[in-house]
């Protein structure tokens, strides 16, 4: 698997890549480093361990608690949650680390392991190398001082995590959802019994699909990467508005009433402007990535709010929105962060924030969304070549000049090289769609000509 923490923790096919063994020892080896940085010091330590309902999840809760129960730890065995539900309660119990148990919006057969430091914070990255040199160290037999005795930690289940949690969300939405009709399409994932309870309790009236998890059936042809069923749920069903989950609820996206899809940028630029409203926008703010629609950073500028771009990746966001004190950020896919309430994305914090402002405003999601155009944006896939040189071409760079001249401030370029695969992904955004496709079929082929 190479370097086995990736952006979101580990991920891999479940009793392939990601073994019993493997999570076993990790959480051994999570336990050791917090331990050797002071995170235990004076206490018996404690650990939140959640999972979303994948089947390979069962076996890999059990490594997991075996592992951190073998090093010392007490773990609270919430079940199935999502995982910024595992991140709140982390912090709201005051353990010193949390697990979550998920592969997101992949496919069945993949899970993942996402460790959660005090307070409900990912891993400093640091900490996720130390860990894994821990890991490698124990794999190659160097011993550990195992603890005997009253000193092995304790399992038990925590039930009162969903009450708490769906608690929490109802705590910080602005106003309820009365007289609004809702679709939900839960993926059949880690939300499936949370987010349908948060809606109705906020008032809102619930209909539900993909919320009848087998353990084998997550994502599969629902959720948040396949809006046809919700799209056509909110139209049969007359519903205001659909939200969509994605497997483990950190993301969120949106159908109107027509049943056209509400992306991730526009459910930004809907909160940035409520927020706005009732002073909660810090500094006038929204951070999003570079691969945010331009539509988006024009209807930030009309309406004087600040856009701060990071690079790709919701931890880049996150890192921008802790440093600088910025309340909401976040990406196209969905994953929206809002700081105050909580320290990773949530999907059913989102939905419930976004129907509030439908709710108070009185208006539909459709005309909430217009306040940003959508501008058409074509994306090609250049692969094998030399992606070192993307930024050092001269020819590429002459091209990319060319193609800005052409679009004006009407459109933009951007040329980003793969962090996982020998590929340069072309960008480009502009008010026609025809002119869209051949400035970037053009600058595709400089790449191929200039890199390869």
């Amino acid at each position: 698997m190479g370097r086995l923490f990736g952006t979101d923790g580990v991920r891999g096919v479940a009793n392939a890549d990601l073994t019993a063994e493997m999570a076993l020892g990790l959480s051994v080896a999570a336990a050791h480093v917090l331990a050797e940085a002071g995170t235990f010091a004076g206490h018996r330590p404690k650990a939140v361990v959640g999972r979303d309902p994948r089947a390979s999840g069962e076996f890999l809760e059990a490594a997991v608690a075996a592992g951190l129960a073998s090093a010392g730890v007490d773990v609270l065995l919430v079940g199935v949650l999502p995982t910024p539900a595992v991140a709140h309660l982390t912090g709201a119990l005051g353990a010193d680390l949390g697990v979550m148990l998920s592969a997101s919006h992949n496919a069945m057969p993949d899970n993942g392991i996402k460790f959660f430091a005090r307070g409900g914070h990912k891993l400093a990255d640091e900490l996720e190398d130390r860990i894994e040199a821990v890991y490698e160290s124990h794999r190659h037999g160097e011993p550990w001082e195992r603890p005997t005795g009253a000193g092995v930690g304790r399992l038990r289940p925590y039930d009162e995590g969903f009450e708490q949690y769906v608690a929490h969300l109802l705590s910080v939405l602005p106003n309820r959802l009365d007289g609004l009709k809702i679709v939900l399409d839960e993926a059949h994932g880690a939300a499936a019994g949370v987010s349908p309870e948060a809606f109705t309790r906020a008032g809102a009236q619930v209909v539900t699909i993909g919320a009848e998890p087998d353990g084998l059936n997550i994502n599969d042809g629902c959720g948040s990467t396949h809006l046809g069923l919700l799209k056509a749920a909110v139209v049969e069903h007359g519903a205001d508005l659909g939200i969509a989950h994605d497997g483990d609820a950190d993301r969120c996206l949106a159908v109107d009433h027509t049943g056209e899809e509400v992306d991730g940028d526009q459910i930004l630029a809907v909160l940035a402007l409520a927020m706005r409203e009732r002073s909660a926008l810090r500094a006038d703010t929204v951070v999003a990535t570079v691969m945010s629609n331009l539509g988006f950073k024009l209807a930030m500028e009309k309406a004087g709010i600040q856009l701060v771009q990071t690079a790709v990746g919701d931890r880049y966001v996150l890192e921008e929105m802790k440093q600088h004190g910025y309340a909401l950020g976040g990406e196209q896919s969905g994953h929206v962060i809002v700081l105050d309430h909580a320290t990773t994305g949530d999907g059913t914090l989102t939905g419930l924030l976004l129907a509030a402002r439908v709710a108070q405003s009185g208006r539909s999601l459709r005309e909430l969304a217009s306040a940003m155009e959508r501008l058409p944006q074509v994306l090609i896939n250049v692969p094998d070549v030399d992606k070192s040189r993307v930024r050092t071409s001269a020819d590429l760079a002459a091209a990319v000049s060319e193609a800005e001249r052409e679009l004006g401030s009407t459109g933009r370029v951007l040329l980003r090289p793969s962090g996982t695969e020998p590929l340069v992904r072309v960008m480009v955004e502009a008010a026609d769609i025809e002119q869209a496709r051949a400035v970037a079929g053009r600058l595709a082929d400089a790449v191929k000509s200039a890199l390869g």
